[in-house]
């Protein structure tokens, strides 16, 4: 799953009770949109095996894949919204009093219509004027963007699934108002000229209001773009359908899948098992397997927030029962579940790649330094405190062939890992088709192997995963004519000049960055702060000489210490509940966890051949 789009980091309204002709429409919906996200990763696979087993490969695979994706993440856009299930920032709400609260949910709602009427009106203008044909399939490109004012329209459908009738009608027509408001005021109030500066006043505000984030950046562009003529309001759609138009942004799905089956199908038992016979017996030892086990899991999910629900349902009681606090089990958890964006192949690197336009491939050799040095300092952590408490002390060596037995069962998940960065290193397949790969192997690992995945619970995985990338993908297609705004506007030229003129200094810069981004990551949840820093900040550091490679790796760990610290701290909550610890306890806990990954962060910084030289060396 993406490290957002479950606890903290979703709207907090709960799901309302499945029933009459909007569940037969739920159901169907999330069904179109399982299917649509299998068929990609088939088609992913079916192209591998055609250029390596029959020496042909097929024209059309990529651009059918990317089809499928695109439609199914607009479909299950209307899905979420019914389920209130979208990411949004959830600071403001639980200290709002009830009457005000109210008031939120009503602005949240009239918001979501506007911004889908947007899409919907300036999307089927789009489609009349795109005469173009996909050049494989040879299909019309209006096909592709009728996925935008489909997905709107059913948008607003589903938002009187997600609320009281009357109060959602009266939203609804309050957003209508809101959007011809904005459309016919903006050009009276607003030069073009501050397009940029609207978009960022509107969008961040309606963030911090707990607009879902998706939501808020499509207004934010939207108001953006009003200044300037209905003709440019197209670019909205245009933006947005074209951005999910990416093959490689297919990983994501693909992976998170993968993650999913992997865990319905026993791999995470078999990881901890093994970790545990390896370094039990050392000082902290079950601390010290639940980051071995994250080390293991980084290089099968790439999902934080899974392994993080995943090893605190595991291993929190168990280390309770050990002697170990729970609160120090839960925030042990939670700083070790960031590994898994941190070793390849992390989902935070895939997005930033595609973001950045730089090699996944690149990035995940690149990042495996540094995430060892993480472990590492989180393993010393482990063993200080425990030292200090006695935790974990006496436990008995587990013989060899212990050992060697919970190896052998381990084998197949540890290859994994291998058989993906070696086969993107290599160019057997790119990263995208790497996580369809990824994807048939957990099946037939946890099917035939572990024999723990049945078809109910392949079914629950698949809806999971679809429910996590759509959360995920519909972010980023909302934040690219969010960025597309402030590339016009020559935003990131005006922001590199800001910074020179404080410091032409390349440690300066970097020193100032960093600090920019912890701060950032203490409100922000990880792939929204990407979507809309990346384009702002990789012209900044790369005309500062600042390779992007190794700044993704930078700003991919102090976003997911971000996840780490209050008040959103995605992974603290996700432990705290998941484990039954108190989340304060948890925070408290998670310190010195925190402080080690700073002491990695600097270290990756300053030190760019931590990054640079493995790409040197092995990297595509």
């Amino acid at each position: 799953m993406s490290d957002t789009a479950q606890s903290a980091g979703r709207a907090a309204a709960p799901r309302p009770a499945r029933g009459g002709a909007f569940a037969i429409c739920d159901a169907l919906l999330e069904a179109i949109s399982v299917a649509l996200l299998l068929g990609a990763a088939a088609v992913a696979i079916l192209q591998v095996f055609c250029r390596y087993v029959l020496n042909a490969s097929l024209p059309w695979p990529e651009e059918l894949a990317q089809w499928f994706f695109g439609w199914a993440v607009f479909l299950g856009m209307a899905l979420l919204t019914g389920r209130n299930s979208h990411i949004a920032i959830g600071f403001l709400g639980p200290r709002l009093p009830p009457a005000a609260r109210a008031a939120q949910r009503f602005l949240i709602r009239a918001v979501v219509t506007a911004a889908s009427l947007a899409l919907i009106l300036h999307g089927i203008d789009f489609m009349g004027r795109a005469m173009q044909v996909s050049p494989a399939l040879e299909w019309p490109i209006s096909y592709l963007v009728l996925a935008v004012p489909v997905g709107a329209a059913l948008n607003i459908l589903f938002l009187f699934r997600a609320g009281p009738p009357v109060a959602t009608l009266a939203a609804a027509l309050a957003g209508g108002a809101l959007y011809f408001a904005v459309r016919a005021g903006a050009p009276l109030l607003l030069s073009p000229q501050d397009g940029a500066a609207a978009l960022m006043i509107v969008g961040l505000t309606l963030i911090f209001l707990e607009v879902p984030i998706a939501f808020a950046l499509t207004f934010g562009a939207f108001a953006g773009l009003a200044p300037m003529g209905d003709m440019m309001l197209m670019t909205v759609a245009q933006n947005i359908s074209a951005s999910l138009n990416s093959f490689t942004l297919l990983a994501i799905p693909f992976f998170i899948m993968a993650a999913a089956v992997m865990n319905a199908g026993g791999v995470t038992g078999r990881l901890l098992e093994l970790a545990t016979h390896l370094v039990g017996h050392f000082r902290g030892g079950l601390g010290q397997a639940n980051v071995v086990t994250n080390v293991m899991l980084a290089g099968v999910s790439g999902s934080s927030t899974a392994d993080a629900s995943a090893i605190a349902k595991l291993l929190a009681p168990e280390m309770e029962q050990r002697g170990y606090s729970r609160a120090f089990a839960c925030a042990l958890t939670s700083a070790s579940s960031t590994l898994a964006n941190l070793i390849p192949p992390g989902l935070g690197l895939i997005i930033y790649a595609a973001l950045a336009s730089v090699s996944v491939g690149a990035l995940f050799v690149a990042t495996i330094v540094p995430g060892l040095l993480a472990a590492t300092a989180l393993a010393f952590v482990v063993y200080a405190v425990s030292r200090r408490r006695g935790y974990g002390a006496g436990v008995a060596r587990s013989s060899g062939e212990e050992r060697l037995t919970a190896f052998w069962y381990a084998i197949p998940a540890l290859l994994l890992p291998v058989f993906i960065v070696g086969g993107v290193r290599f160019g057997v397949f790119t990263a995208t088709e790497a996580g369809a790969m990824a994807l048939a192997f957990a099946i037939l690992c946890g099917a035939l192997v572990y024999r723990g995945l049945t078809a109910r619970s392949f079914v629950h995985a698949a809806r999971e995963a679809a429910s996590d990338t759509v959360a995920v993908a519909i972010i980023i297609a909302a934040a690219a004519p969010f960025a597309w705004i402030l590339t016009f506007e020559q935003a990131p030229q005006k922001i590199a000049a800001a910074l020179s003129a404080i410091s032409g200094d390349e440690i300066t810069l970097l020193l100032l960055i960093n600090a920019f981004l912890l701060f950032v990551g203490l409100f922000m949840e990880m792939i929204a702060a990407m979507v809309i820093l990346v384009p702002i900040l990789v012209p900044v550091v790369a005309a500062a000489g600042v390779d992007p490679i190794q700044f993704g790796v930078v700003l991919v760990l102090n976003l997911v210490i971000g996840a780490l610290t209050p008040p959103l701290g995605v992974l603290v909550f996700t432990t705290a509940r998941v484990g039954g610890a108190d989340a304060v306890a948890v925070f408290r806990e998670i310190i010195p966890f925190v402080i080690a990954l700073i002491v990695v962060l600097l270290l990756v910084t300053f030190a760019p051949a931590l990054t640079l030289w493995p790409v040197a060396w092995f990297g595509p």
